[in-house]
């Protein structure tokens, strides 16, 4: 099973809550409180997080964090990235020398493009459209009456 990990869904439910309020400073403790996780985990998140610019952190009695950008312009890849740097399905579909045997590999060039059209539906996505109701439509792989995929849009 494909499956990100715990942190990096934390870190896109917390973003997500930020984002229904994008101009507001959010506190450590308000931000775990309103998602359900602890002050030290959402701390380490939002850390993580405010490194790779998705956050900026204030200082003082009335310090948190708060969104960096508008929230139609982080992507939930941008997420992913943040927490789980480099992204990739596979060791070489991440970056090239992390796999020994991408030398030998004949199906490395595969895991590389199904990599590329996940990462491409994730940047589609931001975390203005995961406050939606329903989730977005963006384009959508299908399998053409000749056996090859290609993407299509809804």
């Amino acid at each position: 099973m494909l499956r990100l990990s715990k942190l990096t869904d934390y870190g896109t439910v917390i973003l997500s809550y930020m984002a229904r309020r994008p101009e507001a400073v959010h506190s450590v403790a308000e931000t775990a409180s309103a998602v359900g996780m602890t002050p030290p985990t959402a701390s380490k998140i939002l850390k993580a997080l405010a490194k790779r610019d998705l956050v900026q952190s204030r200082r003082g009695s009335k310090g948190g964090y708060m969104l960096s950008r508008s929230p139609a312009e982080i992507s939930i890849a941008e997420i992913i990235d943040a927490m789980e740097s480099p992204f990739g399905l596979t060791e070489c579909g991440a970056a090239a020398g992390l796999c020994g045997k991408e030398d030998l590999c004949r199906i490395r060039g595969h895991w590389q493009h199904i990599n590329q059209i996940v990462r491409s539906t994730l940047t589609q996505v931001t975390l203005s459209d995961m406050n939606q109701a329903h989730p977005p439509h963006f384009q959508q792989i299908s399998r053409h009456q000749n056996g090859k995929s290609g993407i299509q849009s809804r």
